[in-house]
């Protein structure tokens, strides 16, 4: 089991020193779990001059067995996970047995539960561990696995993380295979102990970033609580926002040709989509809910209904005793309070004339309460309400909404956020900024806005027309809300190059397939949508 003391050229020695002193630089660098993992055995078989090599990974959350996670034979040509897009195909190896001892007869099984490096010159003549699956796999390759060098990765706690063994080291002059040395062994040791330190530090950033993700989720599911009308929203906004964001990284034409992202890049503006709407937690539920313009804890309109019942009562006497048929005034009763309840739902946009005819009706009757006195059908906070001109929100109420991006700026430039993050508050603060200086809560222009809250605003824009969950309002087309879009962006309201790439890139269709119902896609005829230039984009 013993390493071979083989001499080493001192120049060679030098040259792969140093490479390792590079290769921990670069672990300390890597940000990608995947990544990591691959780099740690990649440079495992460089520096030892190993033809093949697995890296096992121990988890807390399953800490009996070691998992494949990338394996690679340079002979074989084999290439299994990490960032190849091939999983592997074993299970995991355990480390108890079926009696619940423990399993030393597998060699990195050993390494992981005794915590030591295992050299084996030939593994058809070791007689310590059980080889036989490597000389199953051998049978149907034709390969040879000759020389094992298997390292147990260690963190700063002593724990066992992680297993590395290489296979068949190669003499580099010849490139046959030869016994691990004595070099080989410290220079894999101590690059087992740099990746798992690289690799713990990855591990403890990746559960401070979930822990954080939890806990912005746990602030949307508490809007959700509030009302369900809002949380699908906060969830479907950051998936809108990073379509369009790929798309404009992945174009080669146009006024963002130029315009990337990076993996930091990408994590800042997602968490930023997460959070854009988070001041909606101090938001009322019965203003977010609002689905009539009566609507406060009930629907108001019964109450109006209730009255005019009333009204028809008196009508009906008041005739009788004029000697009268009171059919026509209780049609004029019945048709002024059928009217109030298409008022009462909510509109793109009311007529003059329609709000003209509800203060035509509030003036017109009266009735009596139960204690006899005389009251107007219609209070001035009914006649405010019904007479709304777009949506079920008074402009006090639609305030009071507008207010969430101030609470979600306020508390987001609050926190303490770390240099890849600091740009959160503007990205997510900008989604109802307009490019025109018009919007809301700062008055931002175009060119005083960062692409990435420009993009948020597309985003918050469209996934608002197609939303299906809103209780004021039908999900919009396809075609219905790219119409709209278009008016917006010949408005001023959108930015003209991302609104360009969201069409051209088809990104409305990528989301429409994920969200939208199968009866709200229509086909959309691109070369009428308006703002949207066919031949230019």
């Amino acid at each position: 089991m013993a390493a071979t003391p083989r001499t080493d050229d001192p120049e060679d020695l030098f040259r792969r020193l140093a490479e390792l002193n590079q290769i921990g630089i670069a672990l300390s660098q890597e940000k990608n779990l995947d990544r990591l993992l691959e780099s740690i055995l990649l440079a495992a078989k460089q520096i030892t001059r190993a033809d093949g090599g697995t890296l096992y990974r121990r988890t807390a959350a399953s800490p009996d067995e070691l998992r494949f996670e990338i394996i690679r034979n340079d002979s074989l040509g084999i290439a299994m996970g990490g960032t190849t897009g091939r999983p592997v195909p074993f299970p995991p190896l355990p480390l108890r047995t079926a009696g619940g001892g423990e399993n030393t007869t597998m060699v990195a099984a050993y390494a992981a539960l005794r915590g030591r490096t295992v050299a084996i010159a030939d593994a058809y003549q070791e007689q310590g561990f059980d080889f036989s699956g490597t000389q199953a796999f051998d049978r149907g390759t034709g390969y040879r696995s000759t020389s094992f060098l298997t390292v147990p990765m260690k963190n700063h706690e002593d724990d066992i993380i992680g297993v590395l063994q290489l296979i068949n080291a190669r003499d580099p002059a010849t490139g046959a295979v030869e016994p691990f040395s004595e070099t080989d062994v410290r220079l894999a040791e101590s690059l087992a102990s740099q990746a798992a330190m690289a690799l713990t530090n990855r591990l403890l950033l990746q559960q401070l970033e979930d822990l954080f993700e939890s806990f912005i989720k746990l602030l949307n599911k508490a809007i959700d609580e509030k009302s369900p009308y809002t949380a699908g929203h906060c969830d479907r906004v950051p998936i809108l926002t990073m379509l369009l964001a790929e798309a404009v990284h992945a174009t080669d034409r146009g006024p963002l040709a130029a315009w990337r992202m990076n993996d930091k890049d990408r994590y800042e503006l997602k968490i930023a989509g997460l959070l854009h709407d988070c001041g909606k937690v101090t938001t009322p539920v019965h203003i977010v809910d609002k689905a009539t313009k009566l609507q406060t804890i009930h629907d108001r309109i019964e109450l109006i209904a209730t009255r005019f019942e009333v009204i028809k009562r008196d009508a009906e006497l008041a005739a009788l005793r004029a000697g009268r048929d009171a059919g026509a005034d209780l049609a004029a009763i019945d048709a002024d309070l059928a009217f109030l309840r298409a008022c009462n739902i909510g509109e793109e946009a009311m007529r003059a004339v329609d709000r003209e005819r509800v203060h035509a009706i509030a003036a017109k009757y009266r009735w009596r309460d139960g204690a006899g006195e005389e009251r107007d059908c219609l209070t001035p906070d009914e006649v405010l309400n019904l007479t709304i001109t777009k949506g079920t929100l008074t402009p006090a109420e639609r305030e009071v909404i507008n207010r969430h991006i101030n609470v979600t700026i306020e508390m987001l430039e609050s926190l303490p956020w770390p240099r890849h993050l600091q740009n959160v508050p503007e990205y997510a603060g900008g989604h109802h900024e307009r490019m025109d200086g018009r919007g809301y809560p700062r008055g931002l222009t175009r060119e005083q806005m960062s692409v990435q809250a420009r993009i948020m605003g597309i985003a918050d824009i469209f996934e608002a027309l197609t939303a299906r969950d809103r209780p004021y309002k039908e999900g919009k087309t396809l075609s219905e809300a790219l119409q709209i879009l278009g008016r917006l962006r010949l408005d001023g309201h959108v930015d003209p190059d991302l609104f360009d790439i969201f069409i051209r890139e088809k990104v409305y269709l990528r989301y429409a397939e994920q969200f939208m119902s199968p009866a709200q896609i229509d086909d959309v005829d691109e070369a009428t949508i308006p703002g949207y230039n066919v031949k230019t984009s």
